[in-house]
Protein backbone atom coordinates (compact mmCIF):
# COMPACT_ATOMS: atom_id res chain seq x y z
CA UNK A 1 0.00 0.00 0.00
CA UNK A 2 1.00 3.50 -0.47
CA UNK A 3 -0.13 6.00 1.68
CA UNK A 4 0.47 9.93 1.00
CA UNK A 5 0.44 13.03 3.90
CA UNK A 6 1.26 16.30 3.56
CA UNK A 7 3.91 18.11 5.40
CA UNK A 8 4.16 22.04 5.94
CA UNK A 9 7.46 23.86 5.93
CA UNK A 10 8.71 27.25 7.14
CA UNK A 11 11.57 29.09 6.48
CA UNK A 12 13.46 27.70 9.54
CA UNK A 13 12.89 24.19 8.46
CA UNK A 14 13.68 24.30 4.95
CA UNK A 15 16.88 22.48 3.49
CA UNK A 16 18.79 23.93 0.61
CA UNK A 17 17.27 21.36 -1.79
CA UNK A 18 13.65 22.31 -0.50
CA UNK A 19 14.36 25.79 -0.80
CA UNK A 20 14.85 24.87 -4.58
CA UNK A 21 11.96 23.14 -4.93
CA UNK A 22 9.78 26.53 -3.61
CA UNK A 23 11.51 28.88 -5.77
CA UNK A 24 10.60 26.48 -8.97
CA UNK A 25 7.49 25.90 -7.72
CA UNK A 26 6.64 29.98 -7.52
CA UNK A 27 8.11 30.93 -11.37
CA UNK A 28 5.64 27.96 -12.69
CA UNK A 29 2.92 29.75 -10.65
CA UNK A 30 3.66 33.17 -11.85
CA UNK A 31 3.84 31.39 -15.45
CA UNK A 32 0.26 30.51 -15.71
CA UNK A 33 -2.25 33.12 -16.62
CA UNK A 34 -3.75 33.38 -13.19
CA UNK A 35 -0.80 35.58 -12.84
CA UNK A 36 1.00 36.20 -16.08
CA UNK A 37 -1.30 39.14 -16.67
CA UNK A 38 -0.97 40.87 -14.03
CA UNK A 39 1.76 42.99 -12.23
CA UNK A 40 0.58 43.70 -8.91
CA UNK A 41 -0.40 40.14 -8.13
CA UNK A 42 2.94 38.19 -9.30
CA UNK A 43 5.28 40.97 -7.33
CA UNK A 44 3.08 40.54 -4.09
CA UNK A 45 3.77 36.26 -4.44
CA UNK A 46 7.51 37.16 -5.44
CA UNK A 47 7.90 39.03 -2.59
CA UNK A 48 6.34 37.35 0.36
CA UNK A 49 7.79 33.99 -0.94
CA UNK A 50 11.46 35.07 -1.73
CA UNK A 51 10.97 36.48 2.00
CA UNK A 52 9.91 33.55 3.75
CA UNK A 53 12.56 31.50 1.79
CA UNK A 54 15.60 33.71 2.81
CA UNK A 55 14.48 33.66 6.59
CA UNK A 56 12.75 36.90 6.66
CA UNK A 57 9.23 36.58 7.06
CA UNK A 58 9.58 38.51 10.04
CA UNK A 59 9.48 41.93 7.85
CA UNK A 60 6.00 40.60 6.13
CA UNK A 61 3.92 43.10 7.83
CA UNK A 62 0.96 44.98 6.25
CA UNK A 63 2.42 48.50 6.40
CA UNK A 64 6.35 46.99 5.02
CA UNK A 65 4.63 45.17 2.09
CA UNK A 66 2.78 48.45 1.00
CA UNK A 67 6.25 50.81 0.98
CA UNK A 68 7.80 47.56 -0.58
CA UNK A 69 5.65 46.63 -3.03
CA UNK A 70 3.40 49.75 -4.03
CA UNK A 71 5.83 52.38 -2.81
CA UNK A 72 3.35 53.78 -0.20
CA UNK A 73 5.24 55.87 2.34
CA UNK A 74 6.14 54.75 5.75
CA UNK A 75 3.01 56.91 7.34
CA UNK A 76 0.39 55.42 4.91
CA UNK A 77 -2.88 54.86 6.47
CA UNK A 78 -3.66 51.17 6.13
CA UNK A 79 -7.33 51.45 7.17
CA UNK A 80 -7.65 53.80 4.62
CA UNK A 81 -5.66 52.30 2.18
CA UNK A 82 -6.29 48.33 2.36
CA UNK A 83 -4.53 47.63 -1.35
CA UNK A 84 -2.22 44.65 0.62
CA UNK A 85 -4.99 42.62 2.60
CA UNK A 86 -6.88 43.22 -0.93
CA UNK A 87 -4.07 41.69 -3.23
CA UNK A 88 -3.51 39.30 -0.29
CA UNK A 89 -6.81 37.91 -0.46
CA UNK A 90 -6.77 38.02 -4.86
CA UNK A 91 -3.80 35.86 -4.45
CA UNK A 92 -5.20 33.93 -2.03
CA UNK A 93 -8.15 32.75 -4.65
CA UNK A 94 -5.63 32.43 -7.32
CA UNK A 95 -3.32 29.83 -5.73
CA UNK A 96 -6.23 27.99 -4.78
CA UNK A 97 -7.65 28.09 -8.14
CA UNK A 98 -4.05 26.72 -9.81
CA UNK A 99 -4.24 24.14 -7.20
CA UNK A 100 -7.46 22.90 -8.10
CA UNK A 101 -6.68 22.57 -11.49
CA UNK A 102 -5.77 18.32 -12.55
CA UNK A 103 -2.36 17.77 -12.76
CA UNK A 104 -0.76 19.33 -9.91
CA UNK A 105 -1.41 17.04 -7.22
CA UNK A 106 2.73 16.19 -7.82
CA UNK A 107 3.90 19.54 -7.24
CA UNK A 108 4.99 21.48 -3.65
CA UNK A 109 1.30 23.31 -2.83
CA UNK A 110 2.10 27.45 -1.63
CA UNK A 111 -0.52 28.52 0.87
CA UNK A 112 -1.63 31.89 2.03
CA UNK A 113 -3.14 31.87 5.36
CA UNK A 114 -6.22 34.43 5.72
CA UNK A 115 -4.85 37.43 8.24
CA UNK A 116 -1.42 36.45 7.25
CA UNK A 117 1.34 37.59 4.71
CA UNK A 118 3.44 34.79 5.57
CA UNK A 119 3.03 31.85 2.86
CA UNK A 120 3.42 28.12 3.82
CA UNK A 121 5.18 25.26 1.66
CA UNK A 122 3.77 21.68 2.10
CA UNK A 123 5.98 19.05 0.72
CA UNK A 124 3.67 15.96 -0.16
CA UNK A 125 5.04 12.17 1.22
CA UNK A 126 5.01 9.37 0.43
CA UNK A 127 5.16 5.80 2.22
CA UNK A 128 6.15 2.76 0.49
CA UNK A 129 6.48 -0.94 1.77
CA UNK A 130 7.92 -3.37 -0.43
CA UNK A 131 4.25 -4.82 -2.09
CA UNK A 132 5.94 -4.54 -5.81
CA UNK A 133 2.32 -4.44 -7.41
CA UNK A 134 2.18 -0.52 -5.33
CA UNK A 135 5.78 -0.06 -7.82
CA UNK A 136 3.65 2.37 -9.78
CA UNK A 137 1.71 5.35 -8.66
CA UNK A 138 -1.61 6.10 -10.03
CA UNK A 139 -1.89 9.85 -11.30
CA UNK A 140 -3.87 11.28 -8.15
CA UNK A 141 -1.18 10.24 -5.82
CA UNK A 142 1.35 12.60 -4.57
CA UNK A 143 5.61 12.20 -5.09
CA UNK A 144 7.22 13.44 -2.64
CA UNK A 145 10.10 15.85 -3.36
CA UNK A 146 12.42 15.51 -1.28
CA UNK A 147 12.15 11.56 -0.70
CA UNK A 148 11.30 10.26 -4.28
CA UNK A 149 11.44 6.57 -4.83
CA UNK A 150 13.79 5.49 -7.16
CA UNK A 151 13.50 1.92 -8.56
CA UNK A 152 16.73 0.00 -10.27
CA UNK A 153 19.68 0.28 -7.67
CA UNK A 154 21.93 2.62 -5.61
CA UNK A 155 23.39 3.21 -9.34
CA UNK A 156 20.26 4.55 -10.70
CA UNK A 157 19.16 5.83 -8.09
CA UNK A 158 22.27 8.22 -7.49
CA UNK A 159 22.01 8.93 -11.37
CA UNK A 160 18.41 10.11 -11.05
CA UNK A 161 18.99 12.20 -7.79
CA UNK A 162 22.06 13.99 -10.01
CA UNK A 163 19.56 15.00 -13.22
CA UNK A 164 16.82 15.98 -10.79
CA UNK A 165 19.45 18.60 -8.45
CA UNK A 166 20.74 19.72 -12.05
CA UNK A 167 17.54 20.63 -13.01
CA UNK A 168 16.34 22.26 -10.14
CA UNK A 169 19.64 24.11 -10.09
CA UNK A 170 19.34 25.21 -13.45
CA UNK A 171 15.56 26.74 -12.70
CA UNK A 172 16.45 28.24 -9.77
CA UNK A 173 19.36 29.76 -11.30
CA UNK A 174 16.85 31.03 -14.13
CA UNK A 175 13.82 32.33 -11.32
CA UNK A 176 17.34 34.12 -9.57
CA UNK A 177 17.92 35.75 -12.84
CA UNK A 178 14.21 36.67 -13.31
CA UNK A 179 14.44 37.97 -9.72
CA UNK A 180 17.28 39.99 -9.89
CA UNK A 181 15.89 41.63 -12.86
CA UNK A 182 12.78 42.16 -11.14
CA UNK A 183 14.53 43.84 -8.00
CA UNK A 184 16.78 45.89 -9.97
CA UNK A 185 13.62 47.66 -11.66
CA UNK A 186 11.29 46.79 -8.57
CA UNK A 187 12.45 46.62 -5.09
CA UNK A 188 12.28 49.40 -2.69
CA UNK A 189 14.70 52.31 -2.25
CA UNK A 190 13.30 52.83 0.73
CA UNK A 191 14.01 49.01 1.90
CA UNK A 192 18.02 49.60 0.78
CA UNK A 193 18.44 52.59 2.38
CA UNK A 194 16.99 51.55 5.99
CA UNK A 195 18.28 48.19 6.02
CA UNK A 196 21.54 48.56 7.57
CA UNK A 197 19.22 50.23 11.07
CA UNK A 198 16.39 47.24 10.51
CA UNK A 199 18.10 44.54 9.83
CA UNK A 200 20.36 44.89 12.96
CA UNK A 201 19.57 42.36 15.97
CA UNK A 202 20.01 44.50 18.35
CA UNK A 203 17.59 47.41 19.33
CA UNK A 204 18.11 51.20 17.87
CA UNK A 205 18.83 54.38 20.32
CA UNK A 206 17.54 57.20 19.13
CA UNK A 207 19.41 60.25 20.23
CA UNK A 208 17.47 63.57 20.23
CA UNK A 209 18.57 67.38 20.66
CA UNK A 210 17.30 68.07 24.59
CA UNK A 211 17.23 71.91 25.30
CA UNK A 212 17.73 73.19 29.02
CA UNK A 213 15.89 71.76 31.98
CA UNK A 214 12.99 73.50 33.10
CA UNK A 215 12.70 74.28 36.84
CA UNK A 216 9.08 74.63 36.37
CA UNK A 217 5.76 73.60 34.66
CA UNK A 218 2.25 75.49 34.17
CA UNK A 219 -0.50 73.05 34.34
CA UNK A 220 -4.07 73.31 33.88
CA UNK A 221 -6.67 72.70 36.17
CA UNK A 222 -8.79 69.90 35.44
CA UNK A 223 -12.07 71.72 36.50
CA UNK A 224 -11.23 75.15 35.05
CA UNK A 225 -8.99 74.42 32.49
CA UNK A 226 -8.64 78.33 32.14
CA UNK A 227 -6.72 78.29 35.16
CA UNK A 228 -3.08 77.31 35.59
CA UNK A 229 -1.22 76.62 38.26
CA UNK A 230 2.61 76.93 37.94
CA UNK A 231 4.72 73.85 39.83
CA UNK A 232 8.40 73.26 40.45
CA UNK A 233 9.39 70.82 38.34
CA UNK A 234 12.28 69.51 36.35
CA UNK A 235 11.92 68.70 32.54
CA UNK A 236 13.91 68.67 29.58
CA UNK A 237 12.40 70.17 26.53
CA UNK A 238 12.48 68.90 22.57
CA UNK A 239 11.40 71.08 20.33
CA UNK A 240 8.50 70.26 18.44
CA UNK A 241 10.28 70.56 14.92
CA UNK A 242 12.40 68.31 15.54
CA UNK A 243 9.66 66.20 17.02
CA UNK A 244 8.24 66.34 13.58
CA UNK A 245 11.46 63.85 12.32
CA UNK A 246 11.75 61.81 15.73
CA UNK A 247 7.64 60.61 15.28
CA UNK A 248 8.47 60.14 11.31
CA UNK A 249 11.47 57.80 12.00
CA UNK A 250 9.47 55.94 14.97
CA UNK A 251 6.80 55.51 12.45
CA UNK A 252 9.21 53.30 10.15
CA UNK A 253 10.49 51.47 13.59
CA UNK A 254 7.87 50.86 14.38
CA UNK A 255 6.46 49.40 10.91
CA UNK A 256 9.29 46.79 10.61
CA UNK A 257 8.67 45.88 14.26
CA UNK A 258 11.95 47.08 15.48
CA UNK A 259 12.11 47.80 19.38
CA UNK A 260 14.00 51.51 19.94
CA UNK A 261 14.62 53.99 22.94
CA UNK A 262 14.59 57.66 23.03
CA UNK A 263 17.83 59.30 25.04
CA UNK A 264 18.49 63.20 25.39
CA UNK A 265 21.68 64.66 23.68
CA UNK A 266 22.81 64.53 27.17
CA UNK A 267 21.87 62.17 28.75
CA UNK A 268 23.74 59.90 26.01
CA UNK A 269 27.31 58.53 26.17
CA UNK A 270 29.45 56.66 24.12
CA UNK A 271 28.89 53.20 25.50
CA UNK A 272 25.04 53.90 24.58
CA UNK A 273 26.31 54.52 20.65
CA UNK A 274 27.95 51.08 20.78
CA UNK A 275 25.09 49.28 22.43
CA UNK A 276 23.86 48.96 18.36
CA UNK A 277 22.14 51.03 15.88
CA UNK A 278 22.25 54.71 16.32
CA UNK A 279 19.79 57.60 15.03
CA UNK A 280 20.73 60.56 15.70
CA UNK A 281 18.20 64.06 15.15
CA UNK A 282 19.64 67.49 15.18
CA UNK A 283 22.47 69.57 14.74
CA UNK A 284 23.93 72.55 16.65
CA UNK A 285 21.50 71.28 19.81
CA UNK A 286 23.19 67.87 19.45
CA UNK A 287 26.23 67.83 19.98
CA UNK A 288 26.77 63.85 19.14
CA UNK A 289 25.95 65.14 15.45
CA UNK A 290 28.60 67.33 15.19
CA UNK A 291 31.45 65.04 16.43
CA UNK A 292 29.85 62.01 14.32
CA UNK A 293 29.62 64.37 11.40
CA UNK A 294 33.30 66.07 11.43
CA UNK A 295 35.56 63.38 9.88
CA UNK A 296 32.88 63.19 6.71
CA UNK A 297 33.12 64.79 3.57
CA UNK A 298 29.95 67.01 4.37
CA UNK A 299 29.23 68.76 7.73
CA UNK A 300 28.05 71.53 9.52
CA UNK A 301 30.07 74.70 10.32
CA UNK A 302 29.45 78.05 11.29
CA UNK A 303 31.11 81.67 12.18
CA UNK A 304 32.62 82.74 15.51
CA UNK A 305 29.72 85.17 16.12
CA UNK A 306 27.16 82.07 15.59
CA UNK A 307 25.83 84.17 13.20
CA UNK A 308 26.14 82.35 9.67
CA UNK A 309 25.35 78.86 9.82
CA UNK A 310 26.39 76.57 7.14
CA UNK A 311 26.98 72.73 5.75
CA UNK A 312 30.54 72.76 3.91
CA UNK A 313 31.86 70.42 1.15
CA UNK A 314 35.53 69.20 2.29
CA UNK A 315 36.09 68.17 -1.07
CA UNK A 316 35.51 71.29 -2.61
CA UNK A 317 38.17 73.94 -2.33
CA UNK A 318 34.99 76.78 -1.66
CA UNK A 319 33.37 74.69 0.49
CA UNK A 320 30.90 76.66 2.56
CA UNK A 321 28.23 75.97 -0.49
CA UNK A 322 24.84 76.19 1.78
CA UNK A 323 25.06 79.18 3.99
CA UNK A 324 22.46 80.10 6.48
CA UNK A 325 21.91 83.65 7.50
CA UNK A 326 20.51 83.25 11.14
CA UNK A 327 19.97 87.30 10.97
CA UNK A 328 17.56 86.59 7.60
CA UNK A 329 15.82 83.72 9.25
CA UNK A 330 14.86 85.96 12.66
CA UNK A 331 14.14 89.10 10.84
CA UNK A 332 11.63 87.65 7.43
CA UNK A 333 10.81 83.68 8.63
CA UNK A 334 11.48 83.47 4.84
CA UNK A 335 14.78 82.01 4.12
CA UNK A 336 16.36 78.94 2.60
CA UNK A 337 17.26 75.93 4.90
CA UNK A 338 19.77 72.77 4.84
CA UNK A 339 19.92 69.43 6.35
CA UNK A 340 22.23 66.26 5.92
CA UNK A 341 21.24 63.01 6.26
CA UNK A 342 23.69 60.47 6.59
CA UNK A 343 23.69 56.70 6.83
CA UNK A 344 27.14 55.01 8.01
CA UNK A 345 29.22 52.39 9.95
CA UNK A 346 30.78 54.69 12.51
CA UNK A 347 34.48 53.83 12.74
CA UNK A 348 34.74 54.52 16.48
CA UNK A 349 31.24 53.01 18.17
CA UNK A 350 31.59 49.78 15.36
CA UNK A 351 27.68 50.07 14.74
CA UNK A 352 25.14 51.38 12.19
CA UNK A 353 24.17 55.33 12.69
CA UNK A 354 21.95 57.82 10.98
CA UNK A 355 21.90 61.17 11.24
CA UNK A 356 19.04 64.02 10.68
CA UNK A 357 19.97 67.17 11.21
CA UNK A 358 19.08 70.79 9.82
CA UNK A 359 20.64 74.05 10.42
CA UNK A 360 17.27 75.38 11.19
CA UNK A 361 14.01 74.03 12.69
CA UNK A 362 12.65 73.57 9.14
CA UNK A 363 16.12 71.88 7.86
CA UNK A 364 14.90 68.95 10.06
CA UNK A 365 11.76 68.57 9.68
CA UNK A 366 12.63 68.08 5.54
CA UNK A 367 15.22 65.53 6.87
CA UNK A 368 12.75 63.51 8.41
CA UNK A 369 10.11 64.16 5.28
CA UNK A 370 12.94 62.52 3.31
CA UNK A 371 13.54 59.42 4.89
CA UNK A 372 10.28 58.68 4.92
CA UNK A 373 9.89 59.63 0.98
CA UNK A 374 10.64 56.46 -1.08
CA UNK A 375 10.57 58.40 -4.56
CA UNK A 376 13.29 60.98 -3.02
CA UNK A 377 15.51 57.46 -1.68
CA UNK A 378 15.18 56.24 -5.09
CA UNK A 379 17.07 59.75 -6.46
CA UNK A 380 19.58 58.83 -4.14
CA UNK A 381 19.82 55.35 -5.09
CA UNK A 382 20.12 56.00 -8.67
CA UNK A 383 23.69 57.91 -7.84
CA UNK A 384 25.14 54.80 -6.20
CA UNK A 385 28.28 54.05 -7.48
CA UNK A 386 28.78 50.18 -7.05
CA UNK A 387 26.44 48.22 -4.58
CA UNK A 388 29.74 48.22 -2.70
CA UNK A 389 29.66 51.80 -1.79
CA UNK A 390 27.85 51.09 1.55
CA UNK A 391 27.31 54.53 3.30
CA UNK A 392 25.95 57.55 2.18
CA UNK A 393 25.36 61.47 2.76
CA UNK A 394 23.03 63.68 1.58
CA UNK A 395 22.56 67.57 1.33
CA UNK A 396 18.95 68.47 1.42
CA UNK A 397 17.41 72.04 0.88
CA UNK A 398 13.96 73.44 1.90
CA UNK A 399 12.63 76.67 0.90
CA UNK A 400 11.14 78.01 4.26
CA UNK A 401 7.95 80.50 3.99
CA UNK A 402 6.45 82.15 6.70
CA UNK A 403 8.58 79.54 9.08
CA UNK A 404 6.81 76.43 6.93
CA UNK A 405 9.32 74.27 5.16
CA UNK A 406 8.83 72.78 1.72
CA UNK A 407 9.47 69.58 -0.30
CA UNK A 408 12.73 68.63 0.14
CA UNK A 409 15.11 68.86 -2.68
CA UNK A 410 18.28 67.14 -3.13
CA UNK A 411 21.76 68.96 -3.27
CA UNK A 412 24.55 66.46 -3.12
CA UNK A 413 24.89 63.46 -2.46
CA UNK A 414 28.47 61.25 -1.88
CA UNK A 415 28.37 57.59 -1.47
CA UNK A 416 31.89 55.42 -0.08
Amino acid sequence: MTVSSESAATSETLRDEEKFVILAQLERLLATPYFSHSRRFPAFLRYIVRATVDGQADLLKERTIGIEIFGKGADYDTAVDPIVRVTAGEVRKRIAQYYQEPGHEREVRLSLTPGSYVPQFHFPEVHSDPDPGDAALSPAEPVALHSVAVQGGEASGARWRWVLAVALALIVIAAAAGFLVWRTSHSSAFAEFWNPILSSPDPVLLCVADQTEYTAISLRDAADPSHQVTLNDNLTAVVIDDLNAIVKIAGVLQSAGKHYSLRGENATNLMDLRNGPSIVIGAYDNAWTLRMLKPLRFHFANNPEMTMFSIVDSAQHDNARWVLDRRQQVETNNYRDYAIVARFSDQITGEPMLIAAGIARGGTIAAGEFLTNSALLEQVRAQQPSTKAKNVEVVLSTQIINGEPGTPSIEAVYYW
